[in-house]
């Protein structure tokens, strides 16, 4: 587990000694997000591998193939570069959304941080 990840359960840990409509929806946000990153982090490397495994096919071909580009039936060259690049394109995708839901889960950790915060000046 990241520092990341223990720092937002601490927060949720946190939020659960206040009762109230906006601790449980910020609660049920932070899940969202978290599981929404999590799907994106196993995407993002489905596509790199599918990448990779693209530029293993080209690799083998150029180096251990005779002729390369000629030798080879033009409908698997073409599957190949069709397979890489839509994984690249998707791997570039998927690393922006993730980003996006890094961003959105800071800001509910911001928010998180702030009803704690409320939270801990009213109990003392």
């Amino acid at each position: 587990m990241s520092e990341h990840q223990k720092h937002t359960e601490f927060l949720k840990e946190c939020l659960l000694y206040d009762d109230n409509l906006e601790r449980r929806q910020l609660a049920a946000k932070l899940t969202e997000i978290q599981r929404d990153l999590r799907s994106v982090r196993r995407a993002v490397w489905l596509t790199a591998g599918l990448t990779a495994l693209a530029v293993a096919g080209l690799g083998y071909g150029a180096v251990l193939g005779d002729n390369f580009p000629y030798n080879t039936p033009p409908l698997l060259l073409n599957l190949i570069c069709a397979v890489g690049l839509g994984a690249l394109i998707s791997l570039l995708a998927f690393t922006g959304l993730r980003v996006v839901y890094y961003q959105k889960l800071h800001q509910r950790r911001e928010e998180c941080r702030r009803l704690v915060a409320k939270l801990l000046s009213s109990r003392l």
